[in-house]
């Protein structure tokens, strides 16, 4: 007489029930990353999700519940999205975005022009110095954050290390008004992220054959030529992981916009701030977190996409 279904061996001697059991475990190496962006990206998502669909109250905390039971036992749910409509509605919160991905882009586009020619320096210098150099770029980091930003409010400002300088050598005969600007955002943004650009390319760059280049030059190309068919395009997934890790963090930035920025800067970072913090509207600050997240997120997520199709081509 047969065993049941689920205890019966298979052809190595294991039940099926447990082999079936075995395959649906997931594999470590996954189920630990997947639990991490459980963790720290998810569930924060979804009680973020859950304030911005709530209504502000004098309370703690101060937003409402969802739902309630009523006296007849049915769950009444509320939902609010006027928030969503009031931040695509209001010109405020849509100049505050706009400016945010201006920034953004010139901090971006900026840090590329600047890193790239640091990172292929780095990655085709002597092995010997590549460490010291590597250690160049990574040297601001361990200093705090805040005090780096705090050291370009006494270089920027009207009687700073700067203007001293430039006076100095007779270049101006007035100070500059450099600080409180958004001259000074883009300043203090590159200084602080352009690290973040370098090391991603210099990761990318280091593993390119060179080969490829003598081959072309043995052919008779040109190196601006050789760069342009051969350099820039390897180069390309250092060049979305740096921008991306530069774009993303800088639309949502706070600190630098209004230390050096000033008050008439208007950014997405500091209106998250002054909901959060001065009207004490969690839900409105919460929505406009989402839509941050969506604006940002959607994008990238098409340019992998199409990045893993060129790759396969």
């Amino acid at each position: 007489m047969s065993a049941p279904a689920s205890t019966q061996a298979t052809g190595n001697g294991t039940p099926q029930g447990l082999a079936r059991l075995r395959l649906r475990l997931p594999h470590p190496d996954i189920a630990i990353p997947a639990f991490w962006l459980v963790l720290f990206f998810l569930l924060p998502f979804v009680i973020v999700l859950h304030i911005s669909v709530a209504e502000p109250a004098m309370a703690q905390p101060p937003y409402t519940a969802l739902w309630e039971w009523a006296e007849d036992g049915v769950v009444q749910i509320r939902l609010n999205l006027q928030n969503f409509m009031l931040v695509w509605s209001d010109d405020l919160y849509l100049a505050a975005f706009l400016n945010s991905l201006w920034v953004a882009l010139v901090c971006t586009i900026a840090c590329l022009l600047i890193g790239y020619p640091m990172a292929y320096a780095i990655a085709t210098a002597p092995e010997q110095r590549r460490v010291v150099l590597l250690m160049l770029i990574i040297l601001p980091f361990w200093t705090s954050f805040l005090i780096r930003v705090y050291a370009w409010i006494g270089i920027l400002k009207p009687e700073g290390l700067l203007n001293n300088l430039l006076l100095w050598l007779g270049v101006i005969d007035t100070p500059l008004a450099i600080l409180h600007t958004q001259t000074a955002v883009y300043i203090g943004v590159v200084y602080s992220y352009l690290p973040f650009m370098i090391l991603p390319l210099y990761a990318n760059l280091a593993r390119m054959d060179l080969t490829l280049l003598e081959a072309a030059a043995d052919l008779g190309c040109r190196a601006t030529r050789a760069f342009l068919r051969i350099t820039l395009p390897l180069s390309l997934p250092g060049i979305v992981a740096g921008s991306m890790l530069v774009f993303i963090p800088v639309v949502g930035e706070f600190v630098i916009p209004d230390l050096l920025g000033g008050p008439d800067n208007l950014m997405v970072g500091r209106m998250l701030w002054t909901e959060f913090f001065g009207n004490k509207d969690w839900p409105l600050a919460s929505a406009i977190a989402i839509l941050l997240l969506v604006v940002l997120v959607v994008p990238f997520v098409l340019m992998e996409r199409w990045q893993q199709r060129l790759e396969r081509e």
